[in-house]
């Protein structure tokens, strides 16, 4: 398994660290949110209990049997691949912990001009959640119009399992 989560860019976020993410996004009963590369649910299951109306988006095929015997009803799982999902076409809220190996490709769709997104809370490997941050990202000049980007919390590598190669931080997205 660890072999996979390798090659999946996959890392399992402390249940502790997902509800303080959660609870950082001020997201509440109603709000539409992604949890892309929801995994086994460490971000989903906080996102439910505050009452979010939450889709799950996991591509591997073991995590999302277990998101649907854990959540059922609750949530919409949609097995796909990040890196090529659908966004929905009214206003909605990501907070989640992609997986590293896509995140230009998550940031790129939800940044893309007619994207409904509202806001967004992405637990990203340091490196590239500064570089997101920044003046100086990929295409700041045409999203940054419209969407204000800030760094959030450090979430330390040993709050992963398996540990990533480096800290992450939260990279949070606001539409202005």
């Amino acid at each position: 398994m660890a072999r996979s989560r390798r090659r999946w860019g996959w890392h399992q976020l402390d249940p502790t660290w997902a509800e303080r993410i959660v609870d950082a996004s001020g997201l509440g009963p109603g709000d539409l949110v992604l949890d892309i590369g929801a995994g086994y649910g460490a971000l989903t299951g906080p996102l439910v209990a505050c009452g979010a109306r939450v889709i799950a988006i996991e591509r591997h095929p073991g995590r999302a049997e277990a998101l649907r015997d854990r959540f059922g009803d609750d949530i919409t799982l949609v097995r796909a691949d990040a890196a090529d999902l659908r966004l929905p076409r009214r206003p909605f809220h990501v907070v989640a912990n992609p997986p590293f190996a896509v995140t230009t490709a998550i940031l790129r769709r939800l940044l893309h001009q007619g994207s409904r997104l509202q806001s967004a809370h992405l637990v990203l490997n340091v490196d590239v959640a500064r570089r997101w941050a920044s003046p100086h990202a990929p295409g700041a000049g045409r999203w940054q119009r419209a969407v204000d980007p800030r760094l959030g919390a450090r979430v330390p590598r040993q709050a992963f399992t398996p540990a990533p190669p480096a800290d992450c931080r939260v990279l949070h997205l606001e539409r202005r």
